[in-house]
């Protein structure tokens, strides 16, 4: 590399540094003191409400906790933490879920359950979630549109359906950008979703509204879609578990208007939780019947015969460099795997073309088969620079990083050969690299949760995310602890196709070496 190459590249990291403080300096300000979520009214509500989905579903079939019960105290927590974190679009569901959660007790206490039952209702009497562009039957489904401010769903996706036939019950759904193409959850209907560890800032997109109901314990655990960090980017930002399945894993009909038969697509559905516990059991009620038998996921995993990989930038110049407590979490990640194998060396590895990362999925986009423009004006073709100049005026009805999209949509494509070329080598590498027993860490992003508007101006980051869906792996956002400013840090562990499992058991022990899921209130002794 040339003495000029380095002197460019030393700029460019300074100019990100310089950007991202005063970014920061200045939304700080304009956005005023640091506030965070209410902790539960008493100990009792607090236990209860901060319970692993698992350990829910167990003590109700052990009769020791009443779905009812339950069901109550996240509807009940709902109506307090909403009014700050802005997170439902529909619900809390609260009449029909708890008459839902009154017929189980019942059943529960006559002992009508056979172990059959309990076999086929792994998540009897647990509360669960969804993110507005996932149908629930009868309740609205928007999109985050003020055109679909009164749309609701015909039936359930596939993924609901699946979830309610485990005996999981949906109690609201949560806020997204519009038609899900952004990095922050945010809409001219509903609003911004904020933050529960610091309202000001993001809690990514756009499975945003999830994340913040999860951590905030509105809900037993969540279902996200992700495209490009959808599941990952608020898993990430909000500090909870978040698995990113391999494609075609889970039937994503009633996902965005998807049928279940798009043959390639980058897009996946996956479970959210505060427990990396309860990943795998969510996995196992969702996947393809016809994929049980490749994913595995009944087969234990010993992580002393893996092998770890990890890489320590993707690259790419737009992003923001990776900070010191972000480095700091790979060195920790790294020290644990090697102390856990012997000794054995996580080992640094390169990938081709990681450097395309954000042209890969911009390309990729385009061969998805829904048409953005169309899904954002609700099937009515839109012109990107009058949206532009109606928001400029304040008449639009489309959020800023919506008109993004629009605009970006008649801006010169990629390079179709070149991309497939790059997109080929990167994938053949880190399947040789990983085989059917590596496992690769990864940066979540190179900072923690940024500022509310932050996303306007450096968006690039999210390509730490959405270089795995480009690469159709299994993928597992993995909380790894606090920063300076009490917002989350992270990893991704990621593996082979239809190798989700070995990702689920890595977060398993990340879980419970360094604790998982931190709570973004203060907890009563």
């Amino acid at each position: 590399m040339s003495v000029w190459n380095r002197i460019l590249e030393a700029l460019i990291v300074l100019a990100h540094i310089l950007s991202d403080r005063l970014l920061e300096f200045v939304l700080g300000w304009f956005l005023g003191p640091h506030k965070r979520v209410s902790t539960p009214p008493s100990v009792e509500q607090q236990v209860l409400l901060t319970k692993s989905a698992v350990e829910l579903a167990q003590q109700i079939r052990e009769r020791k906790l009443k779905s009812y019960d339950i069901v109550k105290a996240y509807c009940e927590r709902i109506e307090v933490v909403n009014r700050d974190i802005n997170a439902v679009v529909d619900g809390p569901f609260e009449q029909e879920a708890l008459e839902q959660a009154k017929r189980i007790d019942a059943k529960l206490l006559n002992n009508e359950y056979t172990e059959e039952d309990f076999r086929q209702q792994p998540f009897l009497g647990v509360p669960f979630t969804t993110k507005d562009s996932t149908s629930v039957a009868g309740k609205l489904h928007t999109l985050g549109l003020l055109a679909r401010k009164t749309e609701r769903s015909a039936e359930d996706a596939e993924c609901v359906r699946l979830m309610k036939k485990s005996g999981a019950i949906i109690i609201a759904t949560s806020n997204v950008p519009e038609v899900n193409k952004w990095i922050e959850s945010r809409n001219m209907l509903i609003g911004c979703t904020n933050n529960p560890y610091d309202l000001r800032r993001s809690v990514g997109g756009s499975s945003g509204g999830e994340a913040a109901l999860i951590a905030s314990c509105c809900t037993g655990f969540g279902l996200g879609t992700d495209i490009g960090g959808s599941i990952r980017i608020p898993a990430f930002n909000c500090g909870v578990f978040g698995h990113k399945p391999s494609a075609g894993a889970v039937n994503m009909a009633g996902c965005t208007f998807r049928t279940g038969k798009e043959k390639e697509t980058m897009v996946c559905a996956g479970p959210m939780s505060r427990s990396a516990k309860d990943l795998l059991p969510i996995m196992q009620v969702l996947i393809e019947p016809e994929l049980k038998s490749v994913l595995k996921l009944d087969q234990q995993v010993d992580l002393k015969r893996l092998r770890y990989f990890y890489i320590a930038s993707n690259g790419m110049p737009q992003c923001n460099p990776i900070n010191t407590e972000t480095e700091r979490v790979m060195y920790k990640v790294r020290k644990h795997f090697e102390s856990l194998n012997d000794g054995k060396d996580v080992r640094h590895a390169n990938l081709p073309n990681t450097k395309l990362t954000g042209k890969m999925w911009r390309y990729w986009m385009t061969q998805e088969p829904a048409n953005f423009n169309l899904l954002l004006g609700n099937g009515v073709e839109l012109n990107p620079f009058v949206e532009l100049f109606k928001k400029l005026l304040g008449q639009s009805d489309y959020s800023m990083a919506a008109i993004y999209g629009l605009i970006d949509g008649v801006l010169p494509k990629e390079s179709e050969k070149l991309i497939r070329d790059a997109t080929k080598k990167c994938k053949q590498a880190l399947q040789e690299l990983l085989g059917d027993d590596g496992v690769l860490f990864f940066h979540s992003a190179p900072r923690t949760a940024p500022f509310h508007y932050y996303p306007l101006v450096k968006f690039n980051d999210f390509a730490y995310f959405s270089l795995f869906n480009v690469l159709r792996l299994p993928a597992t956002q993995v909380p790894m602890g606090l920063d300076a400013n009490g917002m989350p840090l992270g990893i991704q562990v990621v593996a082979n196709a239809n190798n989700d499992r070995l990702c689920l058991a890595v977060a398993e022990e990340l879980e419970r070496a360094f604790g998982g899921w931190v709570p973004p209130f203060p907890l009563r002794n």
